[in-house]
């Protein structure tokens, strides 16, 4: 499978069209996800994008954006290293951040 394919309000995507971006294995991207390691945001599109999908996907540091149209074929696809985010520090007796 080298589209995406729809059924009713599932989204299936081969692991192998996701795993590379996110710096994976194919093999690896089923249990990434299990684990809640590897998350997906699906978005309808409206309006002008009626027909399309947006499909994010975020692994560690890393995210993958993939446009489909209403046949599963990707129209677009962009990955990008994301920063870290700075853990903020939380002092319980004064409510400080």
């Amino acid at each position: 499978m080298s589209t995406v394919e729809f059924s009713q309000s599932n989204v299936r995507v081969d692991a192998a069209l996701i795993a590379k971006d996110l710096g994976l294995a194919p093999e690896h991207v089923l249990n990434a996800t299990r684990a809640g390691r590897l998350t997906a945001v699906v978005e309808q599109g409206i309006a002008e994008d009626a027909g399309r999908m947006r499909l994010t996907f975020y692994h560690r540091h890393r995210c993958l954006r993939l446009i489909v149209d209403e046949s599963g074929q990707v129209l677009e696809r962009s990955a990008m290293r994301l920063r870290p985010r700075k853990r903020r520090n939380y002092n319980a007796r004064d409510g400080s951040g």
